[in-house]
């Protein structure tokens, strides 16, 4: 398996930055081949603008359709080409990063955003009233499995159903759903560490622990039932899911996961 670790962290003795180590030596111990993109150590560029697409940038600009004539045209910025040779090297793609206002910190949104880029992760497919492209579950990095690891400093009764904070599947949706479903790559269940506020050097062990064993276990571990865009669970053209579908019940996020 070769795994792609998008790391983002700016306290090298951070225990993201543990987490992120420990993921390398469990993996590459197990014999499979790793990359690490560290975002702060590579003082990655947060923001999109006209310098990443060379010659095809247009005035006014035009983020995704440049983007994407850059991308064919071979002229994306050098750092851009990179992390995209990355992701089409891996099997396994694992996000490592603390939950920040919400989401994720905005180094990581930078490299989704001008790393996924028009004609790489999305805009492919037919555009139709019968089919509204090839994404959710389809496009150009399917075959491809990918993994959340948080930290996230309040307790864990927070993130409940109930919870003050909202829901935790509900949080990560828009990046689980949303950024890596979209073109294809399967998501799976996110490996979330609640707490870390409070937490101690005495709690660590149990965390490697329970991280070594998830990683030991990505190949087999089913990923999150997302329902596929082109599957026949919506209606055309509007991408309404289909009534009765859902369990009973059940709204929000939710009604785009299967089971």
């Amino acid at each position: 398996m070769k795994t792609l670790i998008v790391y983002a962290h700016p306290e090298p003795r951070s225990l993201n930055s543990s987490l992120k180590d420990h993921a390398v030596s469990t993996l590459e111990t197990a014999g499979h081949e790793v990359r690490v993109s560290d975002l702060y150590a590579m003082n990655w560029k947060a923001v999109v603008d006209a310098a990443d697409f060379g010659p095809n940038a247009s005035n006014p600009l035009n983020v995704a359709h440049d983007s994407g004539r850059a991308f064919k045209a071979g002229t994306l910025a050098p750092d851009i080409l990179a992390e995209q040779e990355k992701v089409l090297w891996a099997d396994t793609i694992i996000m490592q990063f603390p939950m920040w206002w919400y989401t994720m910190p905005a180094i990581l949104k930078g490299w989704v955003e001008r790393v996924f880029t028009f004609n790489f992760a999305y805009g492919v497919g037919e555009h139709s009233d019968a089919r509204f492209g090839d994404r959710f579950g389809e496009g150009t990095l399917v075959g491809r499995k990918a993994l959340l690891s948080v930290t996230i400093g309040a307790p864990e009764p927070h993130y409940a159903p109930r919870g003050i904070q909202g829901p935790i599947d509900d949080l990560l949706f828009p990046i689980q759903h949303g950024i890596l479903w979209y073109p294809g790559i399967e998501v799976l269940p996110p490996f979330v560490v609640f707490g870390t506020a409070r937490m101690t050097s005495e709690d660590y062990p149990d965390i490697a622990k329970a991280w070594e064993q998830r990683l030991l276990t990505l190949e087999s571990t089913e990923p999150i039932p997302f329902r596929p865009q082109n599957s026949g669970d919506y209606e055309m053209p509007s991408l309404h899911l289909k009534e009765g579908l859902e369990p009973a019940g059940r709204t929000g996020f939710g009604l785009h996961v299967r089971g």
